[in-house]
Order: structure tokens, then C-alpha cells, then sequence
């Protein structure tokens, strides 16, 4: 899938350069809401994924993702990946280890809301290798 073939939903924002570190590859961020529940619209060139992280937090907390355009991936540690396409609803509870971005192939767009809770934060780990993320491919995961 090409950039052009993606129709967004909302701006696909600048250059995620403040969170760079934690991604393979480049991705962008438009930040749709900063209060009260915090929801960022990230939109992942091809191949491009953010590094293993867990949102911690004492009570609630968490993330949704909502795939809006493209396709990618989702996987919590331990657990087969899920393909994302437009209309995927993928729930993380917090304090669970997972990444997500986009297929090889394609450009990949969700929102990620932020599940309000107490002492909520994020925990950057390391980064998908690619050989984890080339073995998607190669075992015929490119659903």
C-alpha cells in the first residue's frame, strides 16, 4: 500500500521526532486530544514499528488502538501478533508487555487512546529486532 492509497480520518500530524528512540523506522503524530483522555493519531510508514512498552499504572490505565487506515500489526508478549486492518479494536490492559506498527507492505494508521487510570505511565523497552518482525513474514502471518 502506497501513502497516496491512505485516505485519513484525521491529520496525519508531523514527524514523531519527540519519540523517535522508541521506534524502527519512521512514524508521525497528530495529537487529537491532550486532556482528559489522551488520544494520538500515529500513522506508521511501511515496515516502521515502536519498541516493546508497557503502560503501567496502580488502578485502570491501559491503551486501546483503533486501526483507521492500513494494516499492521499488534502483539502482546507471548502471544501471536494480530493483524490491524480499518475497524480493528485491539485492548491492552496495563501492565502488559506489547508493540505494534505497521506490515511491510503497508502504511498503517491508529489511534491510541490512553486509558485514564492512577499513576499512569509508559515503560519504553527494547526494540522488535527484525528478525522478530521478518519472521512474521516468513511464516505466512501477512494476514
Amino acid at each position: 500500500m502506497r501513502e497516496m492509497d491512505i485516505d485519513p480520518i484525521f491529520p496525519r500530524g508531523e514527524r514523531n521526532d519527540a519519540y523517535a528512540a522508541n521506534f524502527v523506522g519512521q512514524s508521525y503524530l497528530s495529537m487529537l486530544t491532550t486532556e482528559g483522555v489522551v488520544i494520538g493519531n500515529v500513522t506508521f510508514e511501511p515496515a516502521c514499528r515502536n519498541n516493546w512498552h508497557i503502560h503501567h499504572a496502580r488502578k485502570g490505565g491501559g491503551q486501546i488502538l483503533l486501526c483507521t487506515a492500513g494494516s499492521g500489526w499488534h502483539q502482546v508478549e507471548g502471544q501471536e501478533p494480530e493483524s490491524m486492518t480499518p475497524g480493528t479494536v485491539a485492548r491492552v490492559p496495563a501492565g502488559v508487555k506489547h508493540w505494534h506498527g505497521a506490515k511491510a507492505d503497508s502504511w498503517f494508521t491508529h489511534l491510541a487512546i490512553e486509558v485514564p487510570g492512577e499513576d499512569a505511565h509508559n515503560e519504553w523497552l527494547e526494540p522488535v529486532s527484525d528478525e522478530e518482525y521478518d519472521t512474521l513474514h516468513k511464516n505466512g502471518s501477512n494476514a
